[in-house]
């Protein structure tokens, strides 16, 4: 909150009382209970697991219901109540043989639970989650005393009208809908909202109907951001995953980028190769002629991309990536490429635009597409509307109520001391580093028409450079995955961030980097998927990795449907999800997918909205507005 002059004070606050009004209201705000916080990562595109999350509140819905109602309704009858708020549209619909009983059952349940879910806020703030067109007669059921029986006749009567004015439906999605907003206040998301899944399109939508959130950017959004800004190795990228996991529709059909010639230029030039097989993923089905001619766009792609990394390398000395210039590491034939001293046969080698004398050069067709790419990238509106919310909301890395929320990691060698990236002779680590590129990306967004060679350098080393804080390998081999079998040189060497933060005195570090207190301060982190049998909870609960596994191919290796984590006035909870399956039968069956719920953190003693970021700027607000006092 900016601080606020006397001036002002004098202007907004007309007499002495008002502005003692004021005091006493921020100071009953500080004593309420800390609201519950959300924190969800890697959500990869699987928008109905993040959607059935996102309207459960991490079972904190169905808690809720258990604790208020679990002497008045069987356990079947709390689980359709949950589903009423989750699923309200459809179960209206499913739910109406009962006619007005069950409508006037049901108009009390979800007033009661509305009480519990609202009885942290100030009912201004209740007021403003309210759906517009029922404030007043929400108001009314909310705060009428059960023992006026004065108003018994009064509030039948609304109940009533309700039903017989044929407004009953609307009225029941509206309070679900504001139960479902007012049981997590705030929602972070730890990065990767993009690749894999099919709809990370729909997750941007619905979190921007969502008044409270923030985003610690991912690797893979950052391909979109480039995508957005025009970034030529950002689009290759991201088109070649998106054709790999058969997920070409999200640019096609939500941001109506053209991939016409791109696809007409594989077909002339590229067979069917088994080292592009599409992975299906049980999505939609897909014919065979359309699997074919993914292959091939995956393919076409691929070189280009390759090519285009090669430019960047050498335009980019101190990026330290010489390794990287894998074509050139091909004999004249493309046979067979010397890697680390050794000579590996090239397998399934789809070389054929590559000319032995300059193989980073594009052909003139294949520069032509990636013109048309780029303009069609930069000309999307709905992409453009969708990176600008990612942008207003987002951050490298974000500090919140002693927090720090970071989607990758923080270079460091394998003491723990942090590694720097150069630049124009200047060296970058730590919280610097985050800084640094959190510059480059909102300088560039603001400057999208210069379309800055240099910017869209950095933001492709943020995807794949061993010193990004997004990526944390010390090499991405993506060319020797297609093309070698030997397994061995798949392997990608992750930064020792990774094995160093089980360690207490390496998260304290950490933690002090970013100016936050050790002693009660948490890294929540992404990005790296939890195996099996590994915990999340780390370093002496003062780290949380919360990548469980939502994308749905990382399954197999976490075993869940992934994590999410709740931050209340008691503590932290770890909430494990079971895999979801899918929406209309999740509905049919009321099917949940809370499998799990942990206390991980627990507070010494119920936290305030005095405890919280929010409570330190009330406070020197309220100071501000005692100097005021004295000032009249």
């Amino acid at each position: 909150m900016d601080k606020i002059t006397s001036k002002v004070m004098h202007e907004y606050f007309a007499n002495k009382n008002n502005v003692k009004t004021e005091i006493i209201n921020l100071s009953a705000i500080l004593n309420l209970p800390k609201s519950t916080e959300e924190f969800v990562s890697d959500i990869h595109g699987e928008y109905d697991a993040f959607a059935h999350i996102f309207r459960n509140g991490s079972g904190n819905i169905f808690q809720k219901i258990h604790e208020r109602f679990g002497q008045e309704l069987s356990l079947t009858q709390q689980k359709e109540l949950a589903f009423l708020i989750y699923y309200p549209s459809e179960m209206v619909e499913k739910e109406v043989n009962d006619g007005r009983y069950w409508y006037e059952q049901n108009f009390y349940f979800l007033i009661e639970l509305l009480k519990v879910v609202g009885s942290k806020y100030t009912r201004s703030k209740v007021r403003k989650a309210l759906n517009p067109d029922f404030i007043y007669i929400t108001e009314e059921l909310l705060y009428i005393n059960e023992e006026d029986i004065n108003k018994d006749e009064y509030y039948q009567q609304i109940v009533d009208n309700l039903i017989d004015l044929k407004v009953a439906k609307e009225f029941i999605i509206a309070t679900a809908h504001t139960i479902q907003k007012l049981v997590v206040d705030r929602i972070h998301v730890i990065g990767d909202i993009y690749d894999r899944g099919p709809h990370p399109d729909l997750i941007v939508e619905k979190l921007m109907k969502f008044k409270n959130v923030d985003f610690q950017w991912g690797n893979h959004d950052i391909l979109w951001l480039g995508g957005a800004m025009g970034a030529p190795l950002c689009i290759a990228n991201l088109i070649r995953i998106s054709a790999r996991y058969n997920n070409l529709d999200i640019l096609e059909d939500s941001y109506g980028i053209n991939l016409r010639h791109l696809s007409m230029f594989a077909d002339r030039n590229y067979e069917v190769n088994p080292s592009f097989k599409t992975k299906i993923e049980n999505r939609r089905q897909i014919s065979e002629a359309e699997l074919r001619q993914t292959n091939k766009i995956q393919q076409a792609i691929a070189i280009i991309q390759f090519k285009l990394e090669m430019q960047a390398i050498k335009r980019h000395p101190e990026f330290r990536m010489d390794d990287r210039r894998v074509l050139e590491r091909m004999t004249a034939d493309f046979k067979s490429i010397k890697l680390d001293g050794k000579v590996y046969p090239i397998e399934n080698g789809c070389f054929q635009t590559l000319d032995v004398n300059d193989v980073a050069a594009l052909t003139a067709e294949e520069q032509e597409i990636l013109d048309g790419l780029i303009n069609s990238f930069v000309t999307s509106s709905q992409l453009k509307k969708h990176a600008d919310f990612l942008i207003s909301h987002g951050s490298m890395y974000l500090k919140y109520n002693n927090n720090l929320l970071l989607h990758g990691c923080i270079p460091v060698d394998s003491e723990g001391n942090f590694e720097s990236f150069e630049l124009n002779g200047k060296r970058y680590q730590g919280k610097e580093l985050f800084e640094f590129f959190e510059e480059v990306l909102k300088n560039g967004f603001q400057n999208l028409s210069q379309r800055d060679e240099n910017t869209s350098d950095l933001l492709w080393y943020l995807w794949t450079g061993a010193r990004s804080p997004l990526f944390g390998k010390q090499a991405m081999k993506t060319f020797e995955r297609y093309f070698i079998s030997d397994e061995n040189t798949h392997h990608e060497k992750k930064n020792s961030y990774y094995s160093l933060r089980h360690q207490e005195w390496f998260v304290d570090r950490v933690l002090t980097e970013f100016g936050l207190d050790p002693a009660t301060g948490h890294v929540i982190n992404g990005h790296t998927p939890v195996k099996k049998g590994h915990s999340p909870i780390m370093a002496n609960k003062k780290m949380f990795v919360i990548d469980g596994g939502m994308s749905k191919p990382y399954q197999k290796t976490t075993g869940i449907g992934g994590y999410t984590l709740l931050y209340n006035s008691y503590g932290f909870q770890l909430v494990t999800h079971e895999p979801f399956v899918t929406r209309q039968q999740a509905i049919a069956e009321m099917t949940d997918i809370v499998s799990t719920k942990k206390v991980v953190a627990k507070a010494e003693r119920r936290m305030t909205v005095a405890d919280t970021d929010i409570g330190q700027e009330l406070k020197q607000e309220i100071t501000e507005l005692k100097q005021v006092l004295k000032e009249y």
